[in-house]
C-alpha cells in the first residue's frame, strides 16, 4: 500500500515536470515563429508607408475625377434634359430642365460647385495650393462621403443584383476609389501610416 502511494505520488509530480518541460520545449520552439511573424507583420506596414509623391498622385487622380464630374454636370445645363437623364439626375431635376425652369441649372451649379471644392481640397492635400480651413476634417469627410457613395451601390448589387445596372455599379466603384486616393493620399502626403 505504502510502495503504491510513493509510486503514484512520483508520477503525478513527474507528469507535472512533463507538462512544465513540455510547455517550456513549446515555448522554446515557438518563440522563433512569433518572433517572426512580429517581425513580419511590422515588415509589411512600414511598406504600407506610401512615399509623399504617391499620397500627391493619389490627391492629383482625386481632384481630376472631382473637377471632370463638375464639368460634366455643368454640360447638361447646354446639353438639356436627355443629358440629365444620362447623368441619373432626379426625376425633379429632368423634368425642371424639360420645363425650363430655374431648378435644374441652379441644382446643377451648386452641385458643381460642391465637386469643385471637393477637387479643391484634394489639391490643398496634396500641398498644391494654400492650406484650406479645416483641411483634415474636410479630406476625412470627403473621403467618407465618397466610400459611402460607392459601398452604397456595391452593396446592392451584392444583396440584389438585379436592381442595379452596370452603370450605376461602374460610377459606385469609382467613388469609392476616389474615396480610398483622398483618404490614403492625404494620409501618405503627412507621413501617417496606412
Amino acid at each position: 500500500g505504502a510502495r503504491r502511494l510513493i509510486t503514484n505520488a512520483l508520477n503525478r509530480s513527474q507528469a507535472r515536470w512533463d507538462a512544465n518541460t513540455w510547455a517550456a520545449s513549446l515555448r522554446s520552439y515557438f518563440s522563433p515563429c512569433v518572433i517572426a511573424l512580429y517581425a513580419g507583420v511590422i515588415r509589411y506596414w512600414n511598406s504600407l508607408l506610401m512615399s509623399t509623391k504617391q499620397g500627391i498622385v493619389l490627391l492629383l487622380i482625386a481632384a481630376s475625377i472631382a473637377v471632370l464630374t463638375a464639368f460634366a454636370h455643368l454640360s447638361c445645363i447646354f446639353l438639356g434634359p436627355q443629358c440629365f437623364e444620362t447623368q441619373m439626375a432626379p426625376v425633379s431635376v429632368i423634368e425642371s430642365a424639360k420645363a425650363g425652369t430655374l431648378l435644374a441649372p441652379l441644382g446643377t451649379i451648386v452641385v458643381s460647385a460642391i465637386f469643385i471644392v471637393f477637387g479643391c481640397y484634394a489639391l490643398s492635400g496634396a500641398t498644391l495650393i494654400r492650406r484650406l480651413p479645416l483641411l483634415s476634417f474636410g479630406i476625412y469627410a470627403i473621403a467618407a462621403a465618397c466610400i459611402i457613395r460607392g459601398i452604397m451601390p456595391i452593396q446592392l448589387w451584392m444583396r440584389h443584383p438585379h436592381k442595379v445596372t452596370d452603370t450605376v455599379l461602374i460610377v459606385g466603384v469609382v467613388w469609392l476609389l476616389v474615396g480610398l486616393c483622398y483618404l490614403f493620399g492625404y494620409k501618405a502626403v503627412n507621413g501617417k501610416r496606412v
